[in-house]
């Protein structure tokens, strides 16, 4: 220990050595500080280097490496450096050499300023403990010294923490506890280095980790592809067939909160849609029209059978086409059991054509209540992403792309909940795709890039049409701004021009310019927005399941 210790004082000698005070074997003291400070900047910048192929992988070998490289760079060879350089010292000063050459030990001999000979001030005074416990009593010496030895550390700790939170960039921070947690034990265990000593080593290893953050910080964070492959769980291995069994019997009805005004049953299976039912029987008895879109009609009805109020949507037209699209819709909402997405009940035959039966939802479009109450603060867009990311990744998880995500198709119950409607143009994974000439799909102030040149659209693309939703929550206008015509709102979004409306003074501004990159593969994943949004929320004190916004009744 002491000969790779002495190595590193002959080159922090060889390097800087003024002749000035406190002396020139003192300033090589706090560069030798420095040179073992750079230790935990390879260890942070190593851990940062891992995660730019790993992600956010954190399983047990990961969490080992980790763990590994921060107590060997933090902890070991830094305490077993400073621990030999103020052995090498005290060796000196009892009379030895410490493994130096004798001009080395002489010109320890020499006196300067304050210090005196600098041998006896860096190898002949109490160590850090007895300092700190058994002062000599003179009050301003001690403080001095409580300043270099405790102060100083503090100060590290504070850029080491900083240094680990860089390294862990675009993931959970915890891991970083492996790193402060060996930097706090190798304060503690250093106090038994001599206390001259000590302060200088400190006053070079500070500024050593200071400066690391810049490298550390070059390396940059994974990119959110990588974080995304890291977070997709893995293939499941295919399973026998099991033998056929009796059906079994319905499932209760759901525990959480319903979404809707009335009670509602619970969930249908895909195959429960027959191809006509209910056909001209007069069950459902139209109140007022709701909207009417690209596809079809949405009325407010009565279902005189069950006695409750639902949402009933009609196509336009009775072809093939539109037909197998409304079953198909049928058949991804049914997929999602999700408290913040409009749930399905029935597909039946009405008189002017096939109706989609969904619940009804008391409230306002997120669109209405923007442009009449204005924009939403930090906290309330920070619950509206975080809470429909999630019921946008339960759609993912069943296959289920919304495929038009946007302020209108966002509805904000009484409570100022928001639910998620209208998966008018969804589409599972897995079905055949259907053609619509001439026919534009989706809203092209919220299309994606890759919508808008006619690719395939994905889970990276819902997650562009949310971030589009939430900056117009967050600013009143959509990111790429307002176009004349709907013709030149679908060139803006096919050429990828740049958002130029965003929140620039919001705390989700970063998020939302990633979230928006042009290039799907650039983008953060919904999973790692729900995760970072939810993060925020907490430390700001606030619960992501809070009302977006407080509707007023219209008796009020």
């Amino acid at each position: 220990m002491e000969s790779i210790a002495g190595s590193l004082l002959s080159l922090a000698y060889q390097i800087f050595q003024p002749g000035f005070c406190p002396g020139d074997w003192v300033w090589a003291t706090s560069m030798a500080g420095l040179l073992i400070g750079l230790w935990p900047v390879a260890g942070a910048f190593v851990i940062a280097v891992v995660r730019k192929f790993t992600g956010n992988r954190y399983d047990g070998a990961s969490l080992i490496a980790i763990a590994g490289i921060a107590v060997v760079s933090v902890l070991v060879v830094p305490w077993t450096l400073a621990s030999g350089v103020s052995g090498i010292y005290r060796e000196i000063f009892a009379g030895g050499t410490g493994g130096l050459t004798q001009t080395d030990v002489a010109n320890m001999g020499q006196e300067y300023c304050f210090v005196g000979t600098q041998i006896e001030y860096l190898g002949g005074g109490q160590n850090v403990y007895e300092t700190l416990f058994y002062p000599s009593g003179n009050a301003l010496a001690y403080g001095l010294y409580l300043g270099g030895l405790v102060g100083l550390p503090i100060l590290t700790l504070l850029a080491i923490m900083l240094l680990g939170r860089i390294a862990l960039r675009r993931g959970p921070k915890w891991p970083g506890r492996f790193i402060w947690g060996s930097y706090v034990a190798f304060v503690l265990l250093s106090a038994g280095v001599e206390a001259n000593t000590a302060i200088h080593l400190w006053l070079g290893f500070l500024p050593a980790i200071i400066l690391g953050v810049i490298p550390v910080a070059i390396i940059g964070p994974p990119s959110w592809a990588t974080i995304q492959k890291a977070d997709r769980p893995p293939e499941p291995r295919p399973q026998p067939r099991p033998e056929p069994r009796p059906e079994p019997a319905p499932e209760p009805q759901r525990q959480y909160a319903p979404t809707a005004v009335a009670p509602s049953p619970p969930p249908v299976a895909a195959a429960a849609f027959p191809a006509s039912s209910n056909s001209g029987d007069g069950r459902f008895e139209r109140i007022r029209r709701l909207g009417q879109g690209g596809f079809g009609t949405v009325w407010q009805a009565r279902d005189t059978q069950l006695g409750r109020i639902v949402a009933l949507k009609i196509a336009h037209v009775t072809d093939p086409d539109t037909e197998e699209r409304m079953r198909r819709e049928a058949r991804a909402l049914a997929m999602l059991s999700h408290p913040n997405c409009v749930r399905v009940y029935d597909l039946v035959e009405e008189h002017d054509g096939l109706a989609l039966v969904m619940e009804y939802l008391e409230g306002r479009s997120l669109a209405d209540a923007v442009d009449s109450g204005g924009a939403l603060d930090d906290q309330a867009a920070g619950r509206l992403w975080a809470t429909l990311a999630g019921a946008l990744s339960a759609a993912h998880e069943k296959g289920v792309l919304h495929r038009d995500m946007k302020p209108s198709n966002v509805i904000l119950d009484p409570q100022g909940l928001p639910h998620l409607i209208d998966f008018g143009i969804a589409r599972s994974k897995n079905d055949a795709k259907l053609t619509a000439t001439g026919m534009m799909i989706g809203t092209p102030d919220y299309t994606a890039p890759e919508a808008a040149e006619g690719k395939e659209a994905t889970p990276a693309s819902d997650a562009w049409q949310l971030a589009a939703t939430v900056s117009f929550a967050l600013s009143g206008h959509p990111p790429r701004g307002t176009r004349e015509t709907p013709m030149a709102a679908l060139m803006a979004a096919a050429r990828a021009e740049p958002a130029s409306h965003l929140p620039q003074q919001s705390v989700h501004a970063r998020l939302l310019r990633a979230s928006l990159d042009p290039q799907p593969r650039n983008r953060p994943t919904l999973a790692a927005v729900e995760r970072e949004v939810q993060g925020w929320l907490a430390r700001m004190g606030s619960s992501p399941d809070g009302p977006v916004t407080r509707i007023v009744p219209r008796s009020e």
